[in-house]
């Protein structure tokens, strides 16, 4: 595919944070912004739009001046549902759009050549692509064809919610990042903001890159 392919990005935060407490990860502050801004200031550049998928009150994002999408599958069904709504925001409200990126909303290192790799991995027509780094494959930031929705849905109604199981099924092509330089430090691009001392890291991080 071309790279200059139009592409939508969603930002999936529809996890419960038990492990930070509760709450939304991505409003926590890192390096005096939330994780948030720093995804969005990533994926920005990247992608033609950006929407949030996240369920609950809406307006705890207002600030952001985003789209807010909630999972159509009820129950917190985990990020593949995130996924199905997204894709379906997509169909309804940009055409001719034919891919979406989606990424973590606790992972502010992503790289930001993200989409354009996964575009330049593919041939020419739109193909579901995952990410994949030294610590593992990261199913929740891909590539997925708006023309997959069904798949999903129909997975979801079987209930499937691991993304992996979903892009491991369906043959995802695993795109490889190395790790990321932060300052005079390295880290992977896709490690994600769990637990409090992972928010720790990630500020120590970016005061060495300051």
């Amino acid at each position: 595919m071309k790279i200059s392919e139009p592409v939508v990005g969603v930002v999936l935060s529809g996890g419960r944070s038990c492990r930070m407490g509760g709450g939304d990860k991505c409003l926590l502050k890192l390096g005096g912004e939330s994780v948030l801004d720093h995804i969005l200031d990533r994926l920005r550049p990247q992608v033609i739009e950006i929407i949030i998928n996240a369920n609950g009150d809406p307006s705890r994002f207002a600030e952001f001046g985003l789209p807010v999408i909630a999972d159509s599958i009820a129950g917190l069904a985990g990020p593949l549902a995130g996924v199905h709504a997204g894709l379906e925001w997509v169909k309804a409200h940009a055409n001719g759009v034919r891919s979406v990126a989606t990424v973590a909303s606790d992972t502010p290192f992503f790289p930001s050549d993200l989409v354009r790799r996964f575009l330049s991995a593919l041939e020419d027509e739109p193909a579901l692509a995952v990410a994949a780094s030294r610590e593992g494959v990261h199913p929740v930031v891909g590539l997925w064809p708006v023309a997959i929705a069904p798949k999903i849905e129909e997975a979801l109604g079987r209930g499937m919610r691991k993304a992996g199981a979903f892009t491991k099924d369906h043959g995802a092509i695993e795109v490889f990042f190395e790790p990321t330089r932060i300052g005079e430090g390295y880290v992977d691009p896709f490690f994600n903001i769990n637990r409090p001392e992972d928010l720790a890291h990630a500020n120590d991080l970016l005061r060495g890159a300051s």
